[in-house]
């Protein structure tokens, strides 16, 4: 419940605060004393857009603050999601800044007008003549109907039902798509995939293959070459290693005088011992290497394929092209396998409905069941309402299709009057009756769920006398079990709150600004006694106006 409101800086508020009470709060005042202001300043509180105009003083910020006890209200997963802290005692705080900026707080914790919006609509419900025509909602009407049944736990299993559902049809959408999609391009892809196969990638070593190339064609000069070398090396007369042998010789015989001679004589045996190795090497590389014209040109083949393929996918290694013809593998594999997976998913489809239309079977008896029940209680409080001949027809019809809240379709027909046919509410029902039919209804549900707080915005236009007077009671019945506020003319209306509180105006060095002020007893009756007979109080009324207090 809402337990105090200030408001800093709106319209003509300057500076008020005001607590509220629980049961009924009556609101009063002369038009134009700025009720629909407190209404406005409560509605930006609740996430209504801001607007700058709106601000008393463009030069300072504008405050509207509400303290609310929710802990009736379990909201806690509500918070949760919205990933704030829940407190049983919350505190909303919605600031118009100078610049025109508009920020929100809960629990001094910034939020964004949408969380502010989600979190408002749970704690206040405002009607005014214009929320009245929100009555004329199918969705709103079924709403009632689940209310009264107590479908809240099947409404839950049919949401995440049909959630389910349509995300299982998307899935198959998609994989319908993909396949052919696929289809078009399996061709290319086994194509592409066969002409990597058929190189045999995870035999070939590249850098192994240009080496063999490279020796292959150019044979005939490393021969020559070689063969070179080794006469250099063992030439008898000028070879490498006969003079390093005649060095070695030489040295030799001197190195046991010194052993500077004994280093030089073993240096040069290590020299002779690895150019004897590597003449040795020369020799079998000269012997081992043939020309050999048909490995030659397997070789060059295995390579021009390589190189065009590398070329075709823009890669430089066969690790790259074996990674490609893995990925062509694969998706060769998955269109082969996408019947399956579209028979499975068509499947789970199936099951995913028919568990949906069982849960909307459910909801569609339980809503026939309870329609009488709620149809009685609705006539019963429009008979009060001065409606004694009211109808209610509930037409309810099963559709094929899947909406929010199940597979039924309702029309809503009403009559006033007896012998009168039955027509669509919107069609045939005024705004008095759509106004008291709007009471009788949340009369109802005040019976079977937790409603937030209710603000009833002067919905007894037009009603007068004994029907002002029933009104009052089912406004006061509502209250023992939700907080009620209603901005009212009427003075039965306003007799029957637990508290009232009186808008006006007030001018204060020649500026005009509105003030709200909780009365007392002794001003209530005198406030009520005013409503009744105007501003020059009589006996009469001010006795009129103690026997509605009583």
């Amino acid at each position: 419940m809402l337990t105090q409101l200030s408001i800093k800086n709106y319209a003509l508020i300057d500076d008020i605060k005001v607590a509220f009470s629980t049961g009924l709060t009556t609101i009063t005042g002369e038009t134009g004393a700025g009720k629909s202001i407190l209404l406005g300043a409560l509605s930006l509180l609740l996430g209504k857009r801001a607007d700058n105009s709106s601000v008393k003083n463009s030069a300072k910020k504008c405050i509207i603050e509400g303290d609310f006890r929710i802990a009736v209200y379990k909201l806690e997963e509500l918070f949760e999601t919205l990933d704030l802290d829940y407190e049983d005692h919350t505190i909303i705080r919605r600031e118009i800044l100078p610049s025109g900026k508009s920020r929100a707080f809960v629990n001094d914790t910034p939020v964004t007008l949408q969380q502010l919006q989600q979190l408002g609509e749970r704690l206040v419900d405002i009607h005014s003549q214009h929320e009245t025509r929100s009555l004329l909602s199918e969705k709103n009407q079924l709403e009632v109907i689940d209310a009264v049944a107590g479908n809240d736990v099947l409404l839950q299993n049919y949401v995440e039902g049909l959630q389910d559902f349509k995300k299982l049809q998307s899935e198959l959408r998609t994989l319908v798509a993909e396949k052919e999609t696929s289809a078009k391009e399996l061709d290319y892809h086994t194509f592409l995939y066969t002409e990597l196969q058929e190189a045999k990638l995870s035999k070939v070593d590249q850098v192994a293959l240009e080496g063999t190339y490279e020796k292959l064609n150019n044979a005939e000069t490393i021969q020559e070459s070689l063969a070179s070398v080794s006469k250099l090396f063992s030439d008898e007369q000028v070879g490498v290693l006969e003079t390093a042998k005649e060095a070695r010789l030489q040295l030799g015989k001197i190195k046991s005088f010194s052993s500077e001679y004994e280093t030089l004589w073993e240096r040069l045996n290590s020299v002779l011992i690895e150019l004897e190795d590597i003449e040795e090497e020369v020799a079998t590389q000269a012997e081992n290497l043939e020309a050999d014209p048909s490995a030659l040109f397997q070789i060059q083949a295995t390579l021009q394929t390589l190189y065009k393929l590398q070329q075709k996918h823009t890669v430089a290694t066969v690790e790259e092209l074996i990674a490609i013809e893995n990925d062509l593998a694969f998706k060769i594999d998955e269109t082969a396998n996408v019947d399956n997976r579209i028979a499975m998913l068509e499947a789970s489809v199936t099951t995913a409905k028919e568990s949906l239309l069982e849960v909307s079977e459910k909801l569609h008896k339980t809503r026939l069941e309870v329609i009488p029940k709620l149809k009685n209680q609705l006539e019963t409080f429009l008979k009060m309402l001065g409606l004694p001949n009211a109808q209610f027809q509930f037409k309810m019809t099963k559709i094929s299709e899947f909406t929010a809240q199940g597979t039924d379709a309702l029309d809503l027909l009403f009559t006033a009057n007896k012998g009168a046919q039955f027509g669509a509410l919107k069609k045939v029902a005024s705004g008095g009756e759509l106004s008291r039919i709007m009471l009788s209804i949340k009369a109802v549900l005040a019976s079977y769920k937790n409603l937030p707080t209710l603000i009833f915005d002067e919905i007894d236009t037009g009603v007068s006398g004994e029907i002002a007077q029933q009104m009052a009671t089912i406004m006061e019945q509502m209250s023992s079990t939700m907080q009620v506020c209603s901005i009212t003319h009427l003075p039965q209306i306003a007799a029957k709150g637990n508290q009232q509180i009186k808008v006006y105006k007030e001018d204060i060095h020649n500026v005009t600004t509105t003030q709200l002020k909780q009365l007392t007893e002794e001003e209530r009756i005198v406030e009520i006694a005013q409503m009744i007979g105007g501003h020059t109080l009589t006996d009469s009324a001010l006795a009129h106006a103690k026997q509605l207090r009583n």
